[in-house]
């Protein structure tokens, strides 16, 4: 036993000894390769051929992918020899391991066209063209075997109706867009700097003071126009026309039969593809206020029925994804492809069923500070702003705004003017307007579409408060409409309900309302609202009150609630936002017992337990508190919460402490937030940059074995990319430190502190 345990020991050592020997070898015929000696490196990857030759022999594992390196850089050698049958061999040999590799494909056609052998030389370019499309190498050759076949290679051109325009620094972004330019982002935002831009080969130069400057004909944004016209196919159907063929959740065939079609379903397929099967396009889920990049769903990716159909915030289809992604840019509007109509009608209440939240005023001033605070209208004194040191005349300095309580996001909403341009700012969704509210561009959909209803209608600012007041009213009114049965006792039974005053609690009081539910019993008589109170709960385990959080609006609710890993842990929960996850036992429980009976928020959680408490209360407080045509409807605007810390508009986060304000800002998420944006990684075609803004010789010669861990560029595209993309992260840098979102001594950015040495 003893001997074959030392035996099997002695295997293993050999094993590891031969593969390292056949790395060490290929390592020493790279670096005499790269000192120029061709016959030498030959000779190194000759020998490390032989040595994985013996292995295979002896069942000893050599990696492919190192033997495959092996024939393809000995055929690179050959090359610079001249011994191009020998290349071409081992270029099919490395081919035969993988048919990508494109630097094999790439010889094998240098090695055919030097023996005279053109259109198969041609044909091989073209393999390693769709590997790399943008490798200077590949495309001189590429030229030079069209010039020998006598190919003639067009050049594509833009063909576009543009006008001339006098006006100074508006409309540049147009130009891209109408001529299918190629931003190079500026380091200096100024009026002075010259915008670089290229079309085809071709290079144009703009000064900032350009009198002359190119853009589009048309004033207002055209979402009649399909920008998915060339690459998809769309048509309108019906649940009679468009009937399930088959198990699948995607197996639906559209009938030809005549019938009076009510055309409320989106259909689409991709053109020129070879599954011509049409699919349906679901309306985009706007409950949950998602800002990042679609994906198909899993359950659907895998073959099978959605677990969670007519709830399901995921995409069943690619088609599914670009139409859901340009609607939510404003760049497409399904109401319009099929409509002669090319105006879009809207309306407040249209408005708010897509974006969801509610338009208000705040204080100006306070919101254009920096770093930004919300301050609403003062409970004591309503003509000024509820800042707790600077009190601002609020109607003065009044400006709209649109806030999403789920998500703690406020959108201001600049007054439309003549001069205002229907389009988006392209800068404000990438780096940020330097411009800000100087800009004639909309700063964020839901501001073009008040723009754009503004433009028809001519609704002031006041109108579209009271129009969202009267919205909110009646969803408030017909959540209290909602009838339940309640139990013999209210609750959990392990658990016992009250509700207090909010603004008492955050004090350290416990007060409940008065008789009248009208204030609470404190001294301060604060407003007993709906936005006003809290829920207390308390277990015979703990006895001690317990806030609750509002039921997560997450659709679908998940089966069962799990306590947050964080606070499981002991820690603070470090969720940006609202965590989905309770954030004690009681929480748990008393989120589970509103899921069992549905009840939808703690408003309604109020009703029952009010109509426990004493049976026939709840009707009268449901009526007192939502008079329609009474004395008052309590708003979420009508009152303004003391703010005393700052708001960040990246992250939709309050802070009440310059602690906790210092504390987020220097937090990892947040600083990824400030890089990072949904377009990011369509943008770029190459590595993210390193840093060292140097061409990799050794990848010229074709001999770089670090492939993506290498610290250099490889080639003249993905440099330019790497200064491009830094400009780019530089300008998010400049605007996150203008707006007071980077703390001013903080150099630690993790993979972005490249950055700090290109500022000087």
């Amino acid at each position: 036993g003893t001997g074959c345990g030392r035996m099997s020991s002695l295997w293993r050592g050999l094993q590891v000894f031969i593969q390292d020997l056949v790395k060490n070898l290929f390592g020493e015929g790279n670096d005499v390769y790269r000192e120029g000696e061709w016959t030498k490196s030959v000779e190194l990857y000759a020998e490390a051929l032989n040595v994985a030759d013996y292995a295979n022999s002896e069942d000893i594992n050599i990696s492919s992918n190192i033997i495959e390196k092996l024939y393809a850089n000995r055929a690179a050698a050959y090359l610079n020899i001249g011994l191009y049958d020998q290349a071409l061999a081992d270029c099919d040999k490395a081919l035969q391991l993988n048919e990508g590799n494109y630097r094999a494909l790439y010889r094998k056609a240098r090695s055919l066209k030097e023996m005279g052998r053109h259109k198969e030389a041609y044909d091989e370019v073209a393999k390693c063209s769709l590997a790399v499309p943008q490798d200077t190498s590949v495309i001189k050759l590429t030229q030079d075997l069209a010039k020998l076949l006598g190919l003639k290679i067009r050049k594509a051109y833009v063909r576009s109706k543009v006008i001339l325009f006098c006006l100074c620094n508006i409309g540049l972004h147009r130009i891209v867009n109408t001529l299918n330019l190629k931003w190079f982002p500026y380091s200096r935002l100024n009026h002075k700097v010259l915008f670089s831009m290229t079309c085809n080969d071709s290079t144009m130069r703009l000064p900032g003071k350009a009198i002359l400057n190119v853009m589009d004909t048309s004033k207002e944004l055209d979402l009649a126009k399909n920008p998915l016209a060339d690459t998809h196919e769309f048509c309108q159907a019906c649940s009679v026309c468009f009937v399930k063929s088959g198990p699948g959740l995607l197996d639906y065939t559209l009938m030809s039969e005549e019938h009076k079609c009510k055309k409320d379903v989106l259909l689409g397929r991709l053109k020129h593809s070879s599954n011509l099967r049409w699919k349906r396009i679901r309306p985009r889920p706007t409950k949950n206020q998602y800002d990042g990049p679609y994906y198909i769903c899993k359950d659907v990716a895998g073959g099978e029925e959605c677990r969670y159909p007519g709830h399901c915030t995921f995409a069943y289809c690619q088609e599914e994804i670009d139409v859901w992604t340009l609607e939510r840019k404003g760049f497409l509007s399904r109401d319009l492809l099929f409509s002669d109509n090319r105006r879009v009608s809207l309306s407040i209440p249209k408005i708010l069923q897509e974006h969801q939240g509610i338009f208000m005023f705040l204080c100006g001033v306070c919101f254009d500070n920096k770093p930004r605070i919300i301050s609403k209208t003062s409970k004591d004194n309503h003509l000024l702003c509820s800042h707790p040191v600077t009190k601002h005349t609020f109607e003065e300095n009044k400006c709209l705004v649109h806030m999403v309580e789920n998500t703690v996001r406020y959108t201001k909403i600049r007054r439309y003017d003549p001069t205002c341009q229907l389009d988006l700012c392209r800068h404000e969704a990438r780096y940020g307007c330097v411009r800000e509210d100087a800009c004639f561009f909309a700063h964020s959909l839901i501001e073009l579409k008040v723009w754009m209803m503004q433009y028809e209608q001519r609704i002031p600012h006041e109108s579209i408060v009271e129009e969202s007041k009267k919205c909110w009213n009646t969803e408030v009114i017909s959540q209290g409409a909602q009838v339940y049965s309640a139990p013999t006792k209210f609750g959990p039974p392990n658990l016992k309900i009250r509700f207090v005053c909010g603004q008492c609690w955050r004090n350290g009081q416990v007060n409940e309302p008065d008789k009248n539910r009208k204030y609470c019993v404190a001294k301060a008589r604060h407003p007993w609202s709906k936005d006003r109170r809290v829920v207390l709960v308390s277990s015979a385990e703990r006895k001690t009150w317990t806030q609750i959080r509002p039921l997560p609006t997450k659709k679908p609710i998940p089966s069962q609630f799990e306590i947050c890993l964080h606070v499981s842990s002991g820690k603070k929960c470090q969720y940006v936002g609202n965590c989905s996850f309770a954030h004690s036992p009681e929480e748990r429980d008393l989120w589970t017992f509103m899921k069992d009976n549905n009840i939808v928020d703690l408003e309604q959680l109020y009703e029952l337990w009010l109509q426990s408490q004493k049976p026939g209360c709840s009707k009268e407080t449901s009526n007192s508190s939502t008079r329609e045509n009474g004395k008052q409807i309590h708003m979420p605007t009508d009152y303004a919460e003391e703010v005393a810390g700052n708001h960040c508009w990246l992250c939709g986060k309050n802070c009440n402490s310059e602690k906790q304000w210092q504390q987020h800002i220097t937090s990892e998420k947040h600083k990824d937030k400030v890089f990072n944006s949904e377009d990011d990684q369509n943008c770029w075609q190459y590595r993210f940059p390193t840093g060292t803004f140097k061409i990799c010789e050794r990848y010229l010669k074709g001999t770089c074995t670090e492939m993506e861990s290498c610290k250099l560029a490889h080639g003249d595209e993905e440099l330019k990319e790497w200064k491009d993309r830094t400009e780019f992260l530089l300008m998010k840098l400049s605007k996150a430190r203008k707006d007071h979102l980077i703390a001013p001594n903080d150099n630690d950015f993790g993979k972005y502190s490249f950055l700090l040495k290109e500022i000087k």
